[in-house]
């Protein structure tokens, strides 16, 4: 159940970056950090609720906080976290302590780095990428107490990390694209990379629980079947119509039950939030 909030949190706006990949989907072309739609110090904050039988309760929370940095190995880049956990209560049942952390490039949104430390219940899981500047990504992958796996995958100019897609996505202008046309976009996970398609449907107003109204871009993500989500079923998703492209809101079918996301704070924004209306 959290691992489909923070995959939810983290590829809420990268469903928007294959607008960008149509011829052979290109690499951003951005420049430098005082080009993107975001800035050093961005905390947005994520609650996470969970529908079963007619019974909705608030179970989790997450975040997704970025840092720019500048380092004599690396040059101009941003440092990104995404962390997800239940609350206490809910921690007698199915403990979760999710931990996500991406590097990615300013000048090109390329990841160069990305770590991943999943605990869900007695589950444990934890990756570590490195992506080549040949599109070759190292995945060391450890499930468990077991020995750790190292593999060399090969991917393409537009095979990201799920963090790194989030920011990427938010560089994308889709304000002219039709409602109904469907898309293509990978990202790479564990030690395989996976592709997805989703929908734009066009723009909506979408009241946000504790937030307001907002004129939205909504989109319909086409999922993997698996042990979270069922492979016949679409997330739904709400971003902010303005210059951030936050990401407000999700709501998807799982297995059992269906999880709501919604935002409940944004701090540090770079640009004012014109898409709340009331």
């Amino acid at each position: 159940m959290i691992r489909a909030f923070i995959i939810s949190i983290s590829l809420v706006l990268s469903l928007s970056s294959a607008f960008a990949q149509r011829a052979d989907c290109p690499p951003a072309r951005v420049g430098t950090a005082a080009d993107l739609p975001y800035k050093d110090g961005e905390v947005l904050k994520y609650s996470l609720s969970y529908n079963w039988g007619g019974v909705i309760s608030d179970v989790a929370e997450g975040s997704a906080r970025l840092r720019f940095s500048n380092s004599e190995a690396a040059g101009e880049h941003f440092h990104a976290i995404v962390e997800g956990k239940t609350h206490k209560f809910y921690d007698l049942f199915f403990k979760v302590r999710d931990y996500y952390e991406s590097k990615f490039y300013t000048k090109n949104l390329r990841p160069f780095y990305f770590h991943r430390n999943v605990q869900e219940g007695k589950y444990r899981m934890r990756n570590n990428f490195t992506f080549f500047p040949d599109n070759r990504i190292r995945s060391i992958t450890q499930r468990y107490d077991d020995p750790q796996k190292d593999t060399l995958l090969t991917g393409s100019p537009c095979t990201y990390d799920i963090v790194t897609m989030f920011y990427y996505a938010r560089t994308i202008d889709f304000s002219s694209d039709s409602p109904g046309k469907q898309y293509p976009v990978s990202f790479v996970i564990d030690d395989d990379i996976f592709d997805i398609s989703f929908r734009y449907l066009g723009r909506e107003e979408k009241r946000i629980h504790g937030m307001g109204t907002f004129r939205t871009a909504k989109f319909a993500v086409k999922l993997i079947a698996g042990t979270v989500f069922r492979g016949d079923k679409e997330m739904i998703i709400w971003i902010s119509d303005d210059e951030n492209k936050i990401p407000l809101g999700f709501e998807v079918e799982i297995i059992i039950g269906r999880l709501f996301g919604t935002l409940k704070s944004a701090e540090n924004l770079k640009y004012p939030m014109i898409s709340k209306i009331k």
